[in-house]
């Protein structure tokens, strides 16, 4: 029987940079593209395959109650441990929160980053650790991966000053012995690296390299990431896209206008309005004589007589705006 591939999810960061959503649920439970990002990201491990031993540690934070509920009730049959993150000190220091649960084989993979990629090949691979990246314009908001001239990591570079070096780090790592990882952190908590006052896990895989350790970079060509506002409303068009649209399932009203992609759940009511395109309503959302472009609206929010885009309306949200009656004479200008 092979070892259990332990699939490590440090998840206990506050998500600051998308409050006010994550002021009242963790950040993996956001809605995207009709579903929750956390549902997007365990999608990305369907391709172990079943053969293979699998079994996930979460590390979760103040709001983690709300993540076990949501996977208790949604992936029952997944074999999975909670671990609480006390305290924010970093990356490395939400992984040794683990410690007790890595031995053997483990992938490490943040869950506000989405990646396409085939671990089927996990088996195979000869390295002894593996770090997946993709070439992007400005990395210097996440990290770089150096490779040597042999096709080896030989430097993690996080959030670097310039943007010379674009390999950027996606989040996502594999360690074939994850014990050397956790010496390496504990070496790393030791030295006091530290950035910002926080440790991070770029620092621990560079102990692990200067021990001399094999790493290799793999090349994803879809990275999603979710750790702005901003980069929400993209990922969320990304995936209307590539299979999320159910714009058909409305094409015989013909009191909506759908511009697709557009993702509506069958439970939302949605009448005389103009939905689209990059359009994800949530359930039993409530929609009437209003127009929505570029919006990720979650359940049971109600918006009537509005116009709204590049926005995030969150859970149980009321917009409304009052029909106002109007006599005009010529040239006026009203905004609104």
């Amino acid at each position: 029987m092979s070892e259990t591939l332990k699939i490590i999810v440090p998840m206990a960061g506050l998500g600051a940079r998308l409050r006010p959503q994550t002021l009242t649920k963790p950040k993996p439970l956001l809605p995207l593209a009709g579903r929750t990002l956390l549902d997007h990201f365990l999608d990305t491990f369907t391709s172990i395959p079943l053969t293979r031993q699998v079994e996930y540690v979460f590390i979760v934070g103040q709001m983690g109650e709300q993540v076990k509920e949501y996977i208790d009730k949604n992936y029952p049959q997944l074999p999975v441990q909670f671990v609480v993150q006390e305290e924010m000190r970093g990356q490395s220091d939400a992984i040794y929160n683990a410690k007790d649960y890595l031995s053997g084989s483990a992938i490490i993979a943040f869950p506000d980053t989405l990646i396409n990629t085939d671990l089927t090949t996990l088996s195979t691979v000869t390295a002894e650790a593996m770090t997946w990246v993709k070439q992007v314009e400005d990395p210097r908001r996440f990290g770089v991966a150096e490779v040597n001239p042999s096709g080896y990591v030989s430097k993690l570079i996080e959030k670097p000053a310039d943007g010379s070096n674009n390999l950027a780090l996606v989040g996502f790592y594999y360690f074939k012995d994850s014990q050397k990882l956790c010496e390496a952190i504990e070496e790393q908590f030791k030295r006091d690296v530290k950035l910002r006052n926080e440790y991070y896990l770029a620092d621990a895989v560079n102990i692990l390299l200067e021990k001399g350790v094999k790493m290799r970079a793999r090349t994803v060509e879809v990275w999603l990431d979710a750790g702005t506002p901003e980069a929400l409303l993209v990922t969320n068009q990304y995936l209307l896209e590539n299979g999320r649209d159910n714009t058909s399932d409305y094409s015989s009203r013909s009191d909506i206008a759908l511009i697709p992609p557009v993702y509506i759940h069958p439970d939302a009511q949605v009448a005389s309005s103009v939905i689209g395109p990059n359009v994800s309503i949530g359930a039993r959302c409530k929609i009437k004589t209003s127009i929505l472009s570029n919006v990720i609206a979650d359940e049971d929010t109600e918006i009537e007589n509005m116009v709204i885009n590049n926005s995030l309306l969150g859970k149980s949200v009321l917009v409304k705006a009052k029909a106002t009656q109007m006599s005009l004479a010529d040239q006026t200008q009203v905004e609104l």
